[in-house]
């Protein structure tokens, strides 16, 4: 092949080698101690959503707006200025 850049090796399935490499890391990293056996995740007591969950309550940030609104959890209010 003649022409300007860099020469490349052209293989049959595009992205071959990637995958290889890809597979070869999920091993060597699957077969690496773990740091802890099970990894916590805070989930919402009412709707089980694991993001945005407040600790103080335990709930997530979309049933903490529901119930605030509705006037359910005591010392909050909807703010207004």
């Amino acid at each position: 092949m003649t022409g300007p850049g860099p020469s490349r090796e052209i293989t049959f399935f595009p992205g071959d080698s990637e995958r290889v490499m890809s597979t070869k890391a999920q091993m060597i990293k699957s077969e690496t101690p773990r740091k802890f056996a099970v990894r916590h995740r805070n989930r919402c007591k009412l709707c089980g959503r694991p993001r945005a969950v407040y600790r103080k309550f335990g709930i997530c940030r979309i049933c903490f707006r529901n119930l605030a609104s509705r006037g359910l959890i005591p010392g909050v209010k909807k703010s207004s200025w």
